[in-house]
C-alpha cells in the first residue's frame, strides 16, 4: 500500500554483513543494565510466531530489536529493546508518539521511516531477537523486503499478526511473548494499565448506548486520496464496534484490504456525526484536508467534530487506555443529530 495507509503508509548477502559487524573479532556489546530487562534463565527458549514459526534459542533472548509499534508494546509489559526501527524521533528529535514510552536517548535506531534499515548497524548489535507486527500476512512491518533474507540470518524473528484479529487478542500475544522474554505481567504498572483500559472500555460501552444514534468514520487521506477504514481489518476500530459504537464501514475493501479508496470528488460518499483521522505524522491533517471543498462540507467537518484516530498506537493495555479515554472526552460532548 501507499507509506500512508496503515500497514504501507507506509541485497546485501549474509557472510558480507556478519564481516562487517565484526563478530569475527568485535566485543559482544553488553546486556541492557539489571532492571531493565528480565535475567536470562537457564535453558532452551522456544516461541512459536503468528507464521507457524518456530523459535529454538539456547537462552531466552536479551538483546531484543524491534520495530517502533512492537518496541512499544513490549516496554508497556516491562521488556526493553536495545534498538528500534520504523517511526521514532520526529523532526525536532523529540520522541515519535508511534514509540510510546520508550526511551528513544536510550536506545539505538535503524531506521526512521519506511524502507530505511541500517543492516550493518543491525549486525553490529549482535541481536538475540527481532520482533515486529504484521499486517500483511507473514510481512515483517517496516522490514524492507528487499532486505528480509540478509536480516533474518543475523537473528532469528518473532511477527505478531495485527490486521483481521481482535484487539484484546493482540495486546494478549503481545503481554504473552513479554512474559516469555522475562517480563513481570504481575508487575504493579502492568496490573494498573490493565484496569485503566478496562474502565475506559466500560465507559466507551456506556456512551455507545446513551448515544445509539451516534455514527462515527475513520479516516486517513493524502493530497488525491481519502482512505475509509473497513472495519473488519483494523483491531482497534473492531472494538469500538464491539463496545457498541456506530461505525461507518464500506461493504468491502480495496484490493489488499483495510480501506475503501475514495478521490476526494467522493469524499461524501458516507456520511457521519464524528470524523476520526489519522494522527500519524506522515498523514494528511485535517487543517490540509480543508483545502478539499467536498471535505469541509461533511456535516462531521462543518459540526467542529473531527478528532484523532491513533493508527498506529502500540498494542499494550496502556496504549489503549489513553486511546479509549482521549476518544471518550471527545464522544461525550458530540451531537448525535448530523446524519440520518
Amino acid at each position: 500500500m501507499l507509506c500512508v495507509p496503515r500497514r504501507g503508509l507506509f541485497v546485501i548477502g549474509a557472510a558480507a554483513l556478519l564481516a562487517a559487524s565484526g563478530c569475527g573479532g568485535t566485543e559482544r556489546p553488553p546486556a541492557a543494565q539489571a532492571g531493565e530487562t528480565a535475567t536470562a534463565e537457564q535453558g532452551p527458549w522456544e516461541w512459536i510466531d503468528d507464521r507457524g514459526k518456530k523459535i529454538s534459542l539456547p537462552r531466552r533472548p536479551q538483546r531484543i530489536v524491534a520495530q517502533s509499534n512492537a518496541a512499544a508494546a513490549l516496554w508497556d509489559f516491562g521488556v526493553r529493546p536495545i534498538a528500534v526501527f520504523g517511526p521514532y524521533k520526529l523532526k525536532d528529535g523529540s520522541r515519535d508518539p508511534e514509540v510510546g514510552e520508550v526511551d528513544v536517548d536510550k536506545i539505538e535506531g535503524l531506521g526512521n521511516v519506511w524502507g530505511e534499515f541500517n543492516i550493518e548497524r543491525y549486525a553490529a548489535l549482535q541481536p538475540d531477537l527481532l520482533v515486529a507486527g504484521m499486517y500483511a500476512p507473514n510481512a515483517l512491518w517496516y522490514v524492507p523486503e528487499k532486505s528480509a533474507a540478509a536480516i533474518d540470518q543475523i537473528a532469528p524473528s518473532a511477527g505478531v499478526r495485527m490486521g483481521g484479529k481482535g484487539l484484546i487478542e493482540v495486546i494478549e500475544t503481545f503481554g504473552r511473548l513479554a512474559g516469555a522474554l522475562g517480563a513481570d505481567l504481575d508487575a504493579a504498572p502492568v496490573k494498573a494499565a490493565k484496569a485503566r483500559f478496562e474502565t475506559a472500555a466500560a465507559e466507551l460501552k456506556s456512551i455507545a448506548a446513551t448515544k445509539p444514534d451516534l455514527k462515527v468514520m475513520v479516516v486517513t487521506g493524502t493530497p488525491e486520496t481519502l482512505y475509509v477504514t473497513y472495519t473488519p481489518d483494523h483491531p482497534d476500530i473492531s472494538y469500538f464496534q464491539e463496545q457498541g459504537l456506530k461505525v461507518v464501514s464500506p461493504p468491502k475493501p480495496a484490493k489488499g484490504g483495510f480501506w475503501e479508496v475514495l478521490s476526494w470528488e467522493n469524499a461524501d460518499k458516507y456520511q457521519a456525526d464524528v470524523i476520526l483521522v489519522d494522527a500519524r505524522s506522515q498523514s494528511m491533517k485535517p487543517a490540509e484536508m480543508a483545502a478539499k471543498p467536498t471535505w469541509t462540507e461533511l456535516p462531521a467537518v462543518k459540526a467542529g467534530q473531527v478528532y484523532p484516530w491513533h493508527a498506529a498506537e502500540r498494542y499494550s493495555h496502556l496504549g489503549y487506555a489513553k486511546v479509549l479515554e482521549e476518544l471518550n472526552s471527545h464522544l461525550k460532548t458530540a451531537r448525535t443529530d448530523l446524519v440520518n
